[in-house]
C-alpha cells in the first residue's frame, strides 16, 4: 500500500492570557464558539486517544462516515475510518498512533469511495504526555489519485517482471526433477514405500510447475489470439461452469445486462478465467459468513455499456455480501502470493494473475469493499465495436 510524507505537527497545551480587550479573549472564554469553529471545518477532523478511541469528532466526519455521532465517539479510529479489521491484521493507522511516525498511509473513510491523506497532530500536556491526536482527512486530488496508481501499476509491472524471471529458473530444475522420479518409476525396481515416496516427489513437482505457470501468467509472458466477443456470452458460459456448486451452495445468481449487446477485442478463455476466479472469490466470502441458507447469500453481476469522452468501455461488476475486507489491505489485494484466506486454502495469485490479464487488454480491475457489508470487483475493458 502506498504511503506519504505528512508534517508530524506536536501541540502543547499551555495556557495564554491575552489582554481584555483582545478579540481572541471573546473565542477562548466561549467553548461554545471553538465547538462551532470545529464543525465549521468542511475537512473531517476527529480527536482520539493514544489508543485509537475517538472522543470528538466533527460534522464533516459525520458526513463522509455516514454515521450519527452516537457512532462515532466511542468507537476505534479503525471502525470509523476503515470500517473495521479484522483479529488478524493489524489496522496501519493504529499503528501510526502508537508510534507516530512521520510517515502516514493514505487511506478511505468507509461512506466514502475517494482516498484520503491524514495530518495527525499529536496534542502533549505541558510536561510532555502524550495527551490526545488530533487527525484532519483530506481527500486527495484527482492528479494525485491519478499519480498513486500509476505508482502502484509501476510496482505491479516490476513484481511481474521478478516473478516471470523466477518462474524461468525454477521451471528447469523442477522439470528435471519429475522427469528423474519418473525415470525411479519406470526402470528401476522400488518396493511399495519406496513407489509411494516417488510418486509424493512427482506430485509436489507439479505442483511447483503449476506455481510457476501461474507466475509466468501474471507477469504476461504468454500471447493468446484475440477476437471480437460479446461480454454476455462470457459472463453465462462462466455462469454455467459454476451454476452446480452454487445451488449446492444455497448461492443465488442475480444477473443485469443492456438490451443492447457490444463486442470487445479480448481473448474469451482468459476473461471466462478472470470472471470465474471472481465468482469463487465471492462464494468463499459468502460460505464464510453464511455457513447455511440466507437470503443475502447471492451474488449480483451487472454489465454496463459506457460512451466514455476518450473511448466507450464495458464494465462487469461482481458484487457479494459475504465478509467484506478491510480497507487497509485493498491495494494489497493484487500483490503476488498475497491472501486474505486462511493457510492451504489459496495461493494468493487469483487476482494478480486477474489484474494481469485485464491490463494487458488494456483495461483495469478495481475493487471496493466494507467489511461484514459487501466487496464488489469491477472489471473494466475498452469496447472494440
Amino acid at each position: 500500500m502506498s504511503k506519504k510524507d505528512i508534517t508530524c505537527n506536536t501541540l502543547h497545551t499551555t495556557t495564554t492570557h491575552p489582554p481584555r480587550s483582545s478579540s481572541h479573549s471573546t473565542i477562548g472564554n466561549h467553548p461554545d464558539t471553538w465547538k462551532q469553529l470545529f464543525n465549521a471545518m468542511q475537512d473531517p477532523v476527529l480527536v482520539v486517544t493514544p489508543d485509537g478511541t475517538i472522543i470528538e469528532a466533527n460534522n464533516a466526519t459525520l458526513l463522509a462516515a455516514r454515521k450519527s455521532r452516537d457512532e462515532v465517539v466511542g468507537s476505534g479510529i479503525c471502525k470509523i475510518v476503515h470500517g473495521g479489521r479484522w483479529p488478524h491484521i493489524k489496522c496501519p493507522l493504529e499503528e501510526f498512533l502508537k508510534t507516530c511516525s512521520p510517515k502516514v498511509e493514505e487511506t478511505r473513510l468507509p461512506g466514502l469511495n475517494g482516498e484520503y491523506s491524514f495530518t495527525i497532530s499529536p496534542v502533549m500536556e505541558p510536561g510532555g504526555k502524550l495527551d490526545k491526536i488530533m487527525l484532519i482527512a483530506r481527500e486527495l486530488t484527482r492528479d494525485e489519485s491519478r499519480k498513486m496508481d500509476s505508482i502502484r501499476t509501476a510496482k505491479l509491472a516490476a513484481i511481474g517482471e521478478l516473478a516471470a524471471g523466477v518462474a524461468h529458473e525454477i521451471n528447469n530444475p523442477i522439470t528435471g526433477i519429475i522427469n528423474f522420479s519418473q525415470i525411479l518409476l519406470d526402470n528401476y525396481k522400488l518396493d511399495q514405500s519406496g513407489r509411494d515416496i516417488v510418486h509424493k516427489i512427482i506430485k509436489e513437482g507439479d505442483r511447483i510447475a503449476s506455481t510457476t505457470h501461474n507466475l509466468l501468467s501474471f507477469s504476461r509472458a504468454e500471447t493468446h489470439e484475440r477476437q471480437p466477443v460479446n461480454p454476455v456470452s462470457i459472463i453465462k458460459e462462466s455462469l454455467t461452469l459454476v451454476q452446480h456448486q452454487l445451488k449446492k451452495e444455497g448461492i443465488t445468481i442475480k444477473t443485469c445486462y443492456p438490451e443492447k449487446d457490444h463486442l470487445i477485442i479480448a481473448n474469451f478463455q482468459q476473461l471466462q478465467q478472470v470472471l470465474v476466479n471472481l465468482i469463487s472469490n465471492s462464494r468463499y466470502a459468502l460460505n464464510a459468513r453464511y455457513p447455511g441458507y440466507h437470503p443475502e447469500k447471492k451474488i449480483d453481476i451487472t454489465y454496463q455499456y459506457h460512451e466514455n469522452i476518450k473511448f466507450p468501455m464495458v464494465t462487469i461488476v461482481v458484487k457479494d455480501y459475504g465478509t467484506g475486507l478491510p480497507q487497509s489491505l485493498l491495494e494489497r489485494l493484487f500483490e503476488p502470493f498475497f491472501t486474505t484466506k486462511a493457510p492451504g486454502e489459496g495461493t494468493g495469485l487469483g487476482l494478480s494473475i486477474s489484474y494481469g490479464i485485464l491490463k494487458d487488454h488494456g483495461g483495469d480491475l478495481k475493487v471496493n469493499s466494507i467489511l461484514d457489508k459487501y466487496t464488489e470487483i469491477i472489471m473494466e475493458l475498452p469496447a472494440g465495436i
